[in-house]
C-alpha cells in the first residue's frame, strides 16, 4: 500500500475506500482555531457534550487585534469552554496553529481533523491530517467518525535537490502552476521519492499546507529520518514512528518534479493558481513584504531573510513586515541574533500569530503591490478591496524589500546564504494549558451568541434565486475576513451583515426565506469557515446550484441543511430574481441523484445531481447535522 492508504486503513470505522465511496473514519486528535473555535465551542453546548472524547487543542492565533473588547471576550470564552469541555488552550501569542501543533502535538501516524483548512500541514509528520468545517470537528470531539468522500491517491515523486535561492515554497507554487486551485480536488496528495531527503520536516510542512490550495482533501509526506530529526530536536523522540510506502506501492494518479530544475515563482494578485516565474514579472514596484504564516512557518524561513538582508537597509518604499509564526520559533531566531539583523534592517516585527493573512491587520495601501510568504491571495483578503497580493517564497520576499521591486533572487549580488539552524528547538511548554477536571461555566459576554435554530427542509421547496456569482468564489467573497467581520465570529445574526458584501452589497437586502444561490465552478474554495454557510443560511438559504464545490464547502451546506446541487455545461442558468422550485424534495434526493429543478420564472427545468449519501440526505431533510443529532439522541 501507499503511505496514504496505510493511514486511511488505519482508521477506517465503515464504509468502502474506493475513490468516490462514502468512509467513515476514526479520529485522534482536533484542532480549532480561535476564528472557528467559538462556534465549535458553542456547537458542543447545543449538542449537549460535557468532555470531548478526543486529544483537542484550542490555538487563539487568528483574531490578536484587540480593537474592542469583542476579541478578548472570545479568548476568555474560549478559556472557559476548554476548561469545561477537557481541550487543551494554546494562550493568545503562543503561535500560529499548525506549526505550533506540528511542534507541540504532531505524531506520525494520527489522525488530525481541524477546523481549519490548513490542518492539511501535519501532513508532514506522516499524519493524515484534514480540514474540515467546525461542525464536523465538534462531532469528532464528541466521539462520532469522520465522514469523508474517498479520494484519489495522487503520487507526487520528488527528484533531485532545490537550486541555491529556491526553496519549499517553490515546489508547492510548481504544482499550482501546472494544476491550479481546483487540481486536487478529491484526492490526497502523496509526495515521495529521493527528493524528499533535501526537505526539512518543516519545508515538508509548507508544501503539505498549500495543497488545501489546489483543493486536495489532504497531503501526506513519509514519517522518514528528517521527521525523526524535528522530534528530537522538539525533545518529542519517543513520539517517532517510521511511516512510509510500501516498495512498488502504486497511485491513482502520478506525477514527478525535479527539484533541481525549478525556479523562483510567484502567484499574481487575484488567484494562487495563477503562478509564473519571478523573472517573467521582475520590475514592478513594490510597496510591502509580509514574512510569516502557516505558509513559511519554520525557523529556517525567517532565518534565512534575516541573512539576506543583514548589514543592509530595506528600500525606503518597502514596509517589510515580519509575523513570527510560534513564540518557541522566535525565541530560536532570537537566539541566532536573527531577529536584531531583522530590526536592524527596517523591519517591523510583529506579534506571533496569523494576522495579516486573515486580514487582521497589515493591509497593503490600494493598488500597490504586497510580496508576502501566505498561503493566499484571493481578492480582498488581506483587507484592502483593490488589494494586489502575491504570493512567493521568503528569498523572492527578500529580495523585494532590498530592491523595492519584484527581483529574482538569483540576481542579488550575493552569495546563497549558509544558515546554522540549532540542533534543539528553544522548547516552549508554558503558554499551553492542558485540560482539567475541574468543573467550569461558560463565561459569555454579551457579544457572544449561540447557535441559530435550523428549520427542516420543507417537503416541496420554492426558493428565489439571490444572486448569481462566477468560478471560483472563495469564502472570503462569500463571507469577508479580516478586522471589520471576525470580532462577530460568535454573533450569527450579526456577522450575516457581511455577507457577499465584497462581491453585491444588496445581497443581504435581497436574500428571502428560503432563497438560492447560482455559482459557476469549485464554489466556495478556501477556507473552512462554516460562518461562510451558516451566515446566508441564517439569511434563509436553502439551495445552491454549481457546476462544481470545494470540498470543505459543500460539507458545510450539507452539515448546516442546504441542498447542494450540480448542474450540467448545457443547462439554462438561472438568474438573479428566478424562482426555483423542487417538488418532492424527499423523494427526489432518495430515489437516485437526478433532481429536477424548475425555473418557475422561465417556464423551464434544469436537471441537477447532487452526490449526497444516504446519511447526508437525512441531515439535508432534518435541516442539518445537529437536528439530526439531537433527533436520533
Amino acid at each position: 500500500m501507499n503511505l496514504a492508504q496505510k493511514l486511511i486503513h488505519a482508521h477506517l470505522a465503515g464504509g468502502d475506500p474506493a475513490p468516490g465511496e462514502e468512509i467513515a473514519l476514526r479520529v485522534d486528535q482536533t484542532l480549532t482555531q480561535d476564528a472557528t473555535g467559538t462556534m465549535v465551542m458553542l456547537e458542543l453546548e447545543a449538542l449537549g457534550i460535557d468532555r470531548v472524547r478526543t486529544e483537542s487543542v484550542q490555538y487563539v492565533d487568528h483574531n490578536l487585534l484587540q480593537a474592542d473588547e469583542r476579541n478578548m471576550a472570545d479568548h476568555l470564552f474560549l478559556r472557559s469552554a476548554c476548561r469545561r469541555f477537557g481541550v487543551w488552550y494554546s494562550k493568545p501569542g503562543n503561535g500560529v496553529s499548525h506549526p505550533t501543533h506540528m511542534q507541540r502535538f504532531g505524531v506520525p501516524g494520527k489522525l488530525l481533523a481541524g477546523s481549519d483548512s490548513h490542518t492539511c500541514a501535519a501532513g508532514s509528520l506522516g499524519m493524515l491530517a484534514i480540514g474540515v468545517g467546525g461542525l464536523d470537528v465538534a462531532m469528532a470531539m464528541a466521539g462520532e467518525p469522520l465522514y469523508l468522500v474517498m479520494p484519489e491517491i495522487w503520487g507526487v515523486r520528488l527528484t533531485g535537490e532545490l537550486p541555491p535561492w529556491v526553496s519549499a515554497k517553490d515546489v508547492i507554487l510548481e504544482m499550482l502552476r501546472r494544476h491550479g486551485v481546483a487540481g486536487g480536488v478529491h484526492r490526497i496528495i502523496e509526495y515521495h521519492g529521493p527528493g524528499l531527503a533535501c526537505l526539512s520536516a518543516m519545508d515538508r510542512h509548507v508544501i503539505a499546507n498549500m495543497g488545501a490550495e489546489l483543493g486536495a482533501t489532504t497531503s501526506v509526506l513519509p514519517a522518514d529520518d528528517r521527521v525523526r530529526e524535528f522530534l528530537e530536536a522538539e525533545d518529542r523522540a519517543d513520539d517517532f514512528t517510521r511511516l512510509v510506502a510500501d516498495d512498488g506501492a502504486g497511485y491513482d494518479v502520478t506525477d514527478e518534479i525535479d527539484l533541481s530544475a525549478l525556479v523562483p515563482l510567484i502567484a499574481r494578485p487575484g488567484s494562487p493558481g495563477d503562478v509564473v516565474p519571478v523573472q517573467e514579472v521582475a520590475g514592478a514596484d513594490v510597496h510591502q513584504a509580509v514574512i510569516g504564516s502557516s505558509a513559511n512557518p519554520g525557523l529556517r524561513d525567517f532565518a534565512v531573510v534575516a541573512a539576506i538582508l543583514e548589514g543592509r537597509q530595506s528600500h525606503p518604499q518597502v514596509s517589510l513586515d515580519v509575523n513570527p509564526s510560534s513564540r518557541q520559533i522566535l525565541a530560536d531566531l532570537t537566539a541566532m541574533g536573527a531577529t536584531t539583523a531583522l530590526i536592524q534592517s527596517g523591519a517591523r516585527l510583529h506579534q506571533t500569530g496569523c494576522l495579516g493573512c486573515i486580514g487582521m491587520g497589515q493591509a497593503p495601501a490600494i493598488g500597490h503591490n504586497s510580496l508576502r510568504t501566505m498561503p493566499r491571495n484571493f481578492p480582498g483578503r488581506s483587507g484592502t478591496a483593490d488589494d494586489r497580493v502575491w504570493l512567493c517564497s521568503p528569498e523572492t520576499a527578500a529580495a523585494a524589500a532590498l530592491t523595492g521591486r519584484i527581483t529574482d533572487p538569483r540576481t542579488l549580488d550575493m552569495d546563497y546564504p549558509t544558515l546554522s539552524l540549532p540542533s534543539r528547538s528553544a522548547v516552549n511548554r508554558a503558554m499551553l494549558e492542558p485540560p482539567t477536571d475541574e468543573p467550569a461555566e461558560l463565561e459569555k459576554a454579551p457579544s457572544i451568541g449561540s447557535m441559530p435554530d435550523l428549520d427542516p427542509m420543507p417537503a416541496d421547496l420554492a426558493a428565489t434565486v439571490a444572486i448569481t456569482v462566477g468560478d471560483d468564489i472563495s469564502t472570503d467573497e462569500i463571507l469577508q475576513a479580516g478586522a471589520s467581520a471576525l470580532p462577530f465570529r460568535s454573533n450569527i445574526e450579526k456577522l450575516a451583515e457581511f455577507t457577499f458584501r465584497r462581491v453585491d452589497a444588496g445581497y443581504v437586502e435581497r436574500a428571502e426565506h428560503p432563497h438560492a444561490i447560482v455559482a459557476g465552478r469549485n464554489y466556495g474554495q478556501g477556507s473552512s469557515r462554516e460562518h461562510a454557510v451558516l451566515a446566508p443560511r441564517f439569511l434563509g438559504l436553502r439551495l445552491v446550484l454549481a457546476r462544481s464545490y470545494a470540498r470543505i464547502h459543500w460539507q458545510n451546506l450539507v452539515n448546516f441543511g442546504v441542498l447542494p446541487l450540480e448542474y450540467g455545461d448545457d443547462s439554462d442558468i438561472p438568474a438573479a430574481g428566478d424562482r426555483l422550485e423542487v417538488s418532492g424534495v424527499p423523494d427526489a434526493l432518495r430515489d437516485g441523484h437526478d433532481v429536477e429543478v424548475r425555473n418557475a420564472t422561465r417556464g423551464s427545468t434544469i436537471r441537477c445531481r447532487h452526490r449526497l449519501s444516504a446519511r447526508q440526505v437525512g441531515l439535508i431533510l432534518a435541516g442539518g447535522r445537529i437536528p439530526a443529532f439531537r433527533a436520533a439522541a
